[in-house]
């Protein structure tokens, strides 16, 4: 089914916190597809990931065995360390990394197969390649973009939520706080009093998407104290993680796997996460990640979907 104009608008409904307003740019999707296969940071399963071009007004879709779950914060079900979506018994985990790289570089609509060992496992989990967005951003700059056609052969304006008024969400001295601005911009803060080589960090920037993103955010990698990872692998949690897909910190002597992407690269990578699961806001191929201030300090993901309801 193919919706008018009209109706493809009446799906932007705005609220007295935001506006659906017009990017004045045609939505995306993939020029060709894209394949990679990796481990799982938590399950330690290997899992494949397909993604290919979809309708314009398909926004961005995971799929499995005709099982479907929309990238969206509807679907959004609370987990240890990761983002996961689920929908009738189909979940799919650690989807925030590939998320932030396919919002930050404008892939509105595609479908995204992710395919384990275990053909019948209604669990599957997105891998953490190199534990940052990196080698999403190349991969989709190796296929490139098109202007997505819906099924009539027409293509969709992009709109993107702009912020009327300050919303926030905390939990204790955790928050997500935003104002309204003309452009997007983020600002992380972090704080490992507990860990001297960590400690309390910032980073901030005015978000231009692709370029900005790819060069400054897409590389930081998934973090981890030394100390707590002997708990977290009891909690069945990072069971796939290694060296190679993680910076891992001790409290007493350092940086354990140097050297580091960038002084302030644990914070940067907060700001990866925050990108990706902001982008669950989108709808219909719209952007997700809403136009406003963001300030988030010592946010997670459980908070930053939270911050999305509030919103709504």
């Amino acid at each position: 089914m193919t919706l008018s104009s009209s109706a493809f608008h009446a799906l932007f409904k705005s609220s007295s916190r935001f506006s659906w307003k017009s990017t004045e740019k045609l939505q995306l999707t993939l020029a060709g597809s894209i394949e990679k296969t990796g481990v799982g940071l938590h399950s330690g399963k290997v899992s494949t990931v397909k993604i290919r071009p979809h309708f314009a007004g398909g926004g961005r879709c995971f799929e499995s065995q005709s099982r479907f779950v929309p990238a969206s914060i509807d679907y959004v079900e609370e987990s240890p360390l990761c983002t996961t979506l689920s929908k009738d018994g189909y979940r799919v985990r650690t989807v925030e990394h590939l998320l932030s790289a396919l919002e930050a570089t404008g892939v509105d609509n595609c479908r995204i197969e992710v395919v384990d060992l275990d053909a019948g496992d209604g669990d599957v989990e997105v891998p953490i390649l190199d534990g940052s967005a990196g080698e999403w951003v190349e991969a989709i700059e190796g296929v490139g973009l098109k202007v997505a056609k819906d099924a009539c052969g027409n293509s969709l304006e992009k709109m993107a939520p702009y912020l009327d008024e300050p919303v926030h969400a905390w939990r204790n001295d955790s928050f997500v706080v935003a104002f309204p601005s003309s452009q997007v911009h983020i600002s992380c803060g972090i704080n490992f009093p507990h860990v001297p080589s960590i400690g309390c960090q910032w980073f901030s920037a005015s978000i231009e998407y692709d370029s900005f993103y790819k060069r400054e955010i897409a590389p930081s990698r998934t973090f981890c104290i030394y100390e707590e990872v002997e708990k977290m692998r009891s909690r069945g949690l990072i069971k796939g993680g290694s060296l190679e897909n993680a910076l891992v910190c001790s409290a007493d002597k350092g940086w354990v796997n140097p050297p580091l992407h960038f002084d302030e690269e644990p914070c940067r990578h907060k700001a990866l996460d925050l990108i990706g699961d902001l982008s669950l806001f989108a709808r219909c191929g719209s952007q997700g990640l809403p136009v406003g201030h963001i300030v988030a300090y010592k946010s997670g993901h459980a908070l930053h979907a939270g911050f999305l309801r509030c919103l709504l």
